[in-house]
């Protein structure tokens, strides 16, 4: 065997044992990329997500904003329930899943996903997912019926945050919302009475206090005082009927209002805006409320962007408006 020959065997020989140190490790490596994951507890238990999730599906309103923020990409989503003061409804490479009235729910096949944020308005089609992407881990963290609200939105920015390791985002986010209400529980005087109100298609609708995820559990998180009770109030997303004469008779000194077609059906040409429907309602212009000013509405998205942020500004909103009351008050005396 010649010099070159053994040279060569030689160079060989010490490849292969290279190659073959390099396989040994894969598997190490492999196994490690593999365990890449996080346990996080939502509304269904104990779920365990491969981290970073490598395809994002979204389908809960409460969500949207947060994940928006935090520049989370998505495939696919139910894009038709966000407002446009999101931007995954300017992003065409996001599959569009639709409303939950008439999703496309197969359209998640093709984004083969590994993480489902589910909930709200699509919690009915948790199962459907669970067979068109028997694969991906399903997430719901949308708040709970029979749980405190403002816990609930705090415990589901932190489950996301666990996920998208945003822990410090996520903390940020609940000590502005912490901060916001406790504003408002400052500011605010159990003697003056508080009604919610919904406006939809140019008819007033009643929210009756700790119902619902919107207005109703204000109540319960600032102690308001309700300027009526009307029994067996319901969830109802346009409220409950009510005349405008039932309104004037409670007097209210706060109304707070959800506009729910500004987030739904502005551009319709026979949209009419809360304000007028309201102020412009001759039965309610002697009602404390509108005299003095102290009707506020939530933000015009609030119907489709349940988000924690919506309530930060809100509350921030609502405080605003109380110490300048308070002050007013004060300078008067």
């Amino acid at each position: 065997m010649n010099a070159s020959r053994l040279y060569r065997g030689a160079v060989l020989g010490t490849l292969a044992a290279l190659a073959l140190t390099a396989c040994s490790s894969d598997p190490a490596t492999e196994s490690t990329a593999a365990d890449s994951t996080v346990t996080v507890e939502d509304n269904f238990g104990t779920q365990t997500v491969t981290v970073p999730p490598r395809s994002v599906v979204a389908t809960d309103n409460s969500t949207f904003e947060t994940l928006d923020t935090w520049g989370i990409p998505l495939t696919a989503g139910a894009v038709t329930l966000m407002p446009d003061t999101i931007s995954y409804t300017r992003d065409d490479t996001i599959v569009d899943l639709g409303s939950h009235r008439e999703p496309d729910l197969e359209a998640v096949v093709a984004v083969d996903p590994d993480l489902i944020i589910n909930g709200g308005r699509y919690a009915q089609h948790r199962e459907k997912f669970q067979q068109l992407a028997p694969d991906a881990t399903i997430v719901e963290v949308a708040p709970r019926d029979g749980e405190a609200f403002d816990t609930e939105l705090k415990r589901g920015v932190t489950v996301l945050g666990e996920i998208f390791d945003k822990e410090a985002e996520a903390q940020a986010l609940s000590d502005a919302f912490d901060a916001s209400i406790a504003r408002v529980k400052a500011a605010y005087s159990p003697d003056q009475s508080v009604m919610g109100l919904i406006v939809s298609g140019g008819e007033i609708g009643y929210v009756a206090p700790s119902n619902g995820h919107t207005i109703g559990p204000m109540f319960d998180i600032f102690g308001f005082t309700p300027a009526l009770q009307v029994p067996e109030g319901t969830n109802d997303h346009q409220g409950d009927d009510i005349s405008v004469e039932a309104i004037a008779a409670s007097d209210p000194g706060l109304i707070i209002v959800m506009d729910r077609d500004a987030a739904v059906a502005a551009d319709e040409p026979d949209y009419q805006p809360a304000a007028t429907v309201l102020e412009n309602s001759p039965a309610l212009q002697n009602v404390s409320a509108i005299q003095n000013g102290n009707i506020i509405y939530l933000p015009a998205d609030t119907y489709t962007n349940e988000s924690i942020q919506t309530y930060t500004e809100f509350f921030n909103s609502l405080a605003d408006l109380l110490e300048k009351n308070a002050a007013s008050s004060a300078a008067d005396n």
